[in-house]
């Protein structure tokens, strides 16, 4: 169960076909997973470093979106904001780092993640290294041990406020394995090989391991976690305000687009720009004296731009204000 502070209902009237209310999913980022904790571990088992943080993001992501409780927002548009914003691995479990990814992605909350045990549920040693040599085998997790161990995967995140940086509630997982055995990439009693090489946390290969396992009831239980206290977070209401870069015939080219929240399907105001009314002393705009022509309803989107079918009496014109409904 999620701990949580004082958290805002908010419940928006969406439009279908029944005109009934329904509550708006919660936009939502996957951080990769911090695993700084267990880098040593990880080594181990995998004969060299792999990015589990990556792997586990991805299956929570999976998960997520398979719920429905979530609007989650695409891999690639997260990628590419970290790319540009020179994200580093040591950034991942940095809440104002996170916060300020989520706010150019749009997102109502991120998800923050760390990864806090990853290995055996014993420590004892194991005795020559086989595919993973001798680091390997101080740790107990390759060739032959001295006793069968079964694996454990302990998960923790963090909902961040992507507009104060405040954690909002958290939540763990933590899965073990049914099996156990000398290897933990074997497919128990010690069976199957370690060796480098890159591993996908998503593949039926990787599942069938004895970490494997671990590692998927561990996303599982995190998972359930989030999906059943989603109701209970923040809605962070988008106020969009733009203006319409082209108008041709019935189809307008607006300046806002997913980084200004804008979502296919979105129905927005269209006005003219009246008069402007300034504060006298400080020149601080105090009113505009738009007028609304009609509506535009948003069919394509990306980054910095969308376009949307106009209905009015009036024709819209470039320069024309946009906004969400009051």
């Amino acid at each position: 169960m999620l701990r949580k502070s004082s958290f805002a209902w908010v419940t928006v009237l969406l439009t279908a076909a029944t005109m009934a209310p329904a509550q708006q999913k919660k936009r939502v980022a996957v951080m990769n997973f911090d695993y700084a904790t267990v880098q040593s571990n990880v080594a181990a088992i995998f004969n060299t470093n792999q990015d589990i943080g990556k792997g586990i993001s991805d299956m929570l992501v999976d998960r997520l979106v398979s719920s429905g409780a979530y609007s989650v927002i695409e891999r690639k548009a997260l990628d590419k904001i970290m790319a540009e914003q020179n994200f580093s691995n040591s950034d991942r479990a940095d809440a104002n780092s996170a916060a300020k990814l989520g706010r150019l992605l749009g997102a109502n909350v991120i998800i923050v993640g760390s990864i806090t045990q990853f290995g055996r549920d014993d420590k004892s040693v194991g005795v020559g290294g086989g595919a993973f040599g001798g680091f390997g085998s101080k740790y107990g997790l390759g060739g032959v041990g001295k006793k069968n161990a079964k694996a454990v995967v302990v998960l923790t995140a963090r909902l961040v406020n992507v507009d104060t940086g405040e954690i909002l509630a958290s939540a763990s997982g933590k899965g073990e394995s049914k099996r156990s055995g000398m290897n933990l990439l074997g497919a128990g009693g010690g069976n199957g090989g370690g060796g480098g090489g890159d591993v996908n946390m998503n593949s039926s290969n990787f599942a069938n391991t004895i970490i494997g396992e671990a590692v998927n009831e561990a996303v599982n239980d995190l998972s359930a976690k989030l999906v059943q206290d989603a109701g209970t977070l923040p809605t962070q209401v988008v106020t969009i305000d733009g203006l319409v870069a082209d108008a041709s015939g019935g189809q307008l080219v607006l300046n806002v687009g997913k980084n200004k929240g804008v979502k296919v399907g979105d129905k927005l105001e269209v006005r003219h720009t009246g008069r402007v009314i300034t504060d006298p002393a400080t020149g601080k705009v105090l009113r505009r004296m738009d007028s609304p022509i009609g509506t535009v309803t948003i069919t394509d989107v990306d980054d910095t731009s969308s376009v949307g079918t106009f209905s009015g009496s009036t024709p819209a014109k470039t320069g024309d204000r946009v906004k969400s409904p009051e």
